[in-house]
Formats: C-alpha cells, structure tokens, sequence
C-alpha cells in the first residue's frame, strides 16, 4: 500500500480577493518619486500577499488539503538588482509569523517552484548572480515562516544552450557555485522540451538531490518511453530526505496542444500511474498543475472516489 497526499499551487479558484501574487513592475517602482514611498508601497503589497497566504493555509485545512506550494511572486521586486538596499525581511517579520504560527498549528506541507528566469547551468556571470539572489529569497522566507528549507524548492535545470550533454556538465560545475544552505533546499524536475527523467536522474544521482517526477512532462518529452524502469531509481534519490517522495500531475489541453496543462486531471492518466507505483514507496505527495487549482483537486477526488481499490484516510488523502 502507498499513501497518496494530493495538492494544489499557489491560489484558490474559491477564495474571492485572495491573490498571493499581487506586483509592481520596476517601471511603476520609478515613477514614484519619494523612495520610501516606493518601498512602502512594496512592503504594502507583500504584506497583503502574504495575508492572502494565510488564508489559503486556513482554507487548505478546512478542506484537509496537507500539500500547497506558495506563490514565488510574494516579495515583488525582492530580487531586483535595484534594490538590493530594500532589507524586506524586516518589515515582514509580523506578517511571516503569522503564517509559522498557523503551520505550527495546522502542519502541511509547504514549498516553492521559482520561475523559469532562475537558472543554475548557465556560463553567465550575470545569470547565475540573479539566480542566486532569488533562490536566497526563497530561503529567507521559509525561515522567516519558520519551515526547514531543505527540500522545499523545485527547480528545472535550465537551457540546452545547443549542447545539451554540455549543459548537464554546467549545472554540476556551477553547483560548486551555490551555497550549501541554498543546494540542500533544491529538488530538481524533468521538463517537457529539453531534459529528460533520465537526463535530471543523472544530475540527482550525481548531486545527491531529490528528483521530482513529474508525469505529463514525460508523456510530452522521453528518451524512453518507460518510466517505469527507471522509478525505483526517482524513489533512491529520496531515500536521506525528511520529506515524502514528491511528484508532478497534470494532463494535456488536448492532442494538438499536448505540453499545456488542461483545466483538471485526467483520472485515467492518473490512475495508470498509481497503479504502476502503489507499494514501490510508503508515500508519494502529488502535485497538482491544473489550470483550476483546487477546484481541479476537488474534482479529482470526487472521480477516485468511484474508483475500486482506494481507502480514504481524509478529504484528500488516501492508500491504494
């Protein structure tokens, strides 16, 4: 028996007013001429982002969702070059130990998935710099909420840059880059145009890093087809992790558009999946990327639960 714990990212398609990614654009920073105004109007957003994360934590536990990964866009501007002076993390001291307080209270498990711009293989000075910089707010946070970084941020591995063999070599040469903190805070993620579940397998296995299975990027992009063959190496990569076994589900907008994630989960696709790893680990917790949100995890729930061979632990957990 496995025990499934299903998720869902970033925001509520229930909760009215309740965006975690409000922003202001550098451009919009600039046209406010006092600088303190500009940073307080920064802090003011982040603070109402980091509002509407709590109440997401409060709706996910009344509904016994036990898995979300926050907003990356919490902090606008965090990251910016510009306002490397901004010391941001004072101001919302208040407004993180609001959100410890209630994780303490209501225990889930939280993450990250910074945005495709972070890159950790590339030769730019530049790149890697900003990288870095992001990643570290990454950090901040978690322990500004007070949940223990490690194993909390996923990660794609970057380009090709016209060599992919090259740019595998990269990453582990630029990882010597990365401070420890920030290295045992990654897990890394197979895409859907560039590296493959075996091309981030030999990364993990080289690094030591978790590898995040994700499912439909398979489906759309495969050096071989059978994944199966290659899953009891994804569960050894978690084998010194504090956390469960993490994975990725989405399906296909449809044939044509197939790389794109539809509204909700195909139960079938799902299913196929559970049935070829139940028993292989004692847990797997599964991420939803449905362009519906949570309103994609209820209704997944509602089809398994037509479904023979599953013994529900909660409202959106279960064994097969």
């Amino acid at each position: 028996m496995t025990i499934i714990r299903l998720g869902y990212v970033a925001m509520s398609m229930n909760l009215q007013n309740c965006s975690p990614s409000q922003t202001m654009t550098f451009a919009q920073f600039e046209k406010i001429k006092d600088r303190e105004a500009a940073i307080a109007k920064l802090e003011k957003i982040s603070k109402s982002n980091l509002a509407n994360c709590l109440r997401l934590l409060k709706h996910n536990a009344a509904h016994h969702i036990h898995f979300f990964r926050f907003s990356s866009k919490l902090i606008p501007l965090a990251n910016h070059q510009e306002l490397k002076d901004w010391n941001y993390m004072k101001n919302l001291k208040g407004s993180l130990q609001e959100l410890a307080d209630y994780l303490e209270a209501h225990p889930m498990r939280v993450g990250f998935h910074p945005d495709h711009f972070v890159v950790l293989n590339s030769q730019d000075p530049e790149i890697m710099k900003n990288s870095l910089r992001t990643l570290r707010m990454h950090e901040q946070l978690l322990n500004g909420m007070k949940v223990d970084p490690e194993h909390r941020c996923v990660l794609h591995i970057g380009g090709a840059y016209d060599d992919k063999e090259k740019a595998l070599e990269q990453f582990i040469s630029n990882w010597g880059l990365v401070p420890v903190s920030i290295q045992k805070m990654l897990i890394v993620e197979n895409d859907d145009t560039t590296f493959t579940l075996n091309d981030a397998l030999y990364l993990c296995e080289k690094l030591g890093v978790p590898q995040v299975f994700d499912y439909h990027h398979h489906l759309a992009f495969y050096e071989d087809p059978h994944w199966e063959a290659h899953w009891d190496r994804v569960v050894n990569t978690w084998r010194l992790s504090p956390l469960p076994l993490k994975m990725h589900i989405s399906s296909p907008r449809n044939e044509k558009d197939f790389r794109a994630h539809a509204d909700y989960i195909d139960t079938d696709m799902f299913m196929k999946f559970l049935t070829a790893v139940k028993g292989s680990v004692a847990q797997i917790d599964c991420m939803i990327e449905a362009k519906q949100k949570d309103n994609a995890l209820f209704e997944l729930v509602n089809e398994l639960k037509k479904r023979q061979g599953i013994e529900w632990l909660d409202a959106t957990t279960f064994k097969i």
